[in-house]
């Protein structure tokens, strides 16, 4: 059982037992208290022999306020870590050299709190080499907070020791060109690569490009799919249900959770750089750069191509 304090509630009590002539140990019996603690009240508010709740419980509550720490922070102390940050000192850099110079050590943690809380330098983090970017912000654009969070995919998954487990996203043009855009996918196991063009980033177009790629191979090729929580994800439940698949999404900002299929983006923009309209792709270009690219051999592979690897694979489910 976790530790509580008395309620006015068991003062009350005690008050009324304590007049009765019980002992602390009786008393503590009839509360369900350790009996030291019953001893400990009686013998700190004991007002003439006599122990009083309401007086016993302002005692409390005053303890209470003057328990809580004040720490360490100042004006005066404020004002000197403000101008070592407008010196484009770090927090790190600042809370070292105050150790190394003797004078209160504050945690460099401390200051990045401090100064997100606004209590520093009006909470401007351009006083920052990296201007705040280090703090993960919270998830602003359209999305969706349903599905299944990353956290419950097998571990089995995340090791990559089995085949059929995907990650999706999506590959725009530039802003303002047109809406067309490329559906990609890659297999964690063996890398392989696939990219499918749609006409926007509607879920619509995912729910088509999905099966257009899932019609190509053996049911069983498609197990799982990791995706962010973009607005073209918003048909998961119906791929879940006609595929026969499990989609998990990753965290809002950690890319690093769709490594692999961000990594395949990366390729693939060696091919169409960034501010490509995907209107102007044809078919045939592609499919040519999905098959240079699943074409390569891959260290991670055993200097196998992603494409050998994963028709291996399928070989074996067939």
């Amino acid at each position: 059982m976790g530790y509580s304090h008395l309620s006015i509630v068991e003062r009350g009590q005690l008050e009324a037992l304590h007049r009765l002539g019980w002992s602390a140990r009786a008393i503590s019996r009839q509360l369900n208290r350790h009996h030291a603690t019953i001893a400990r009240e009686i013998k700190r508010s004991c007002l003439n022999e006599t122990y009083e709740a309401l007086p016993a419980q302002r005692s409390y509550q005053q303890r209470r306020v003057s328990s809580v720490p004040t720490g360490k922070f100042t004006a005066i102390l404020a004002e000197e870590l403000q101008e070592k940050l407008r010196q484009t000192w770090s927090p790190e850099q600042i809370a070292e050299k105050r150790r190394l110079d003797g004078k209160t050590f504050v945690c460099f943690k401390t200051i990045y709190r401090w100064l997100y809380a606004g209590l520093l330098v009006a909470g401007e983090v351009k006083h920052l080499r990296h201007k705040g970017k280090r703090r993960k912000p919270v998830e602003t654009r359209g999305r969706f907070l349903v599905g299944t969070p990353i956290t419950q995919r097998p571990k089995e998954v995340r090791k990559r020791e089995t085949f059929g487990h995907w990650e999706l996203d999506t590959v725009v043009s530039s802003r303002g060109k047109s809406k067309a855009c490329a559906a990609t996918f890659i297999e964690r196991k063996t890398r392989m690569y696939v990219a499918i063009k749609m006409p926007d980033r509607t879920a619509h177009s995912m729910e088509i490009a999905f099966g257009v790629v899932a019609s190509q191979y053996p049911q069983a090729t498609f197990q799982s799919a990791t995706t962010d929580r973009g607005k073209e994800f918003a048909c998961y439940t119906a791929l879940e249900n006609v595929h026969t698949i499990k989609v998990y999404f990753a965290d809002p900002y950690s890319s690093w959770q769709r490594g692999s299929n961000e990594n395949g983006n990366g390729l693939l923009r060696e091919f169409f750089p960034k501010g490509h309209d995907f209107a102007g792709v044809t078919d045939e270009d592609l499919a040519n750069a999905i098959r240079l690219i699943n074409g390569r051999p891959r260290k991670c592979l055993g200097w196998k191509s992603a494409h050998e690897s994963f028709m291996e694979q399928v070989s074996h489910l067939a």
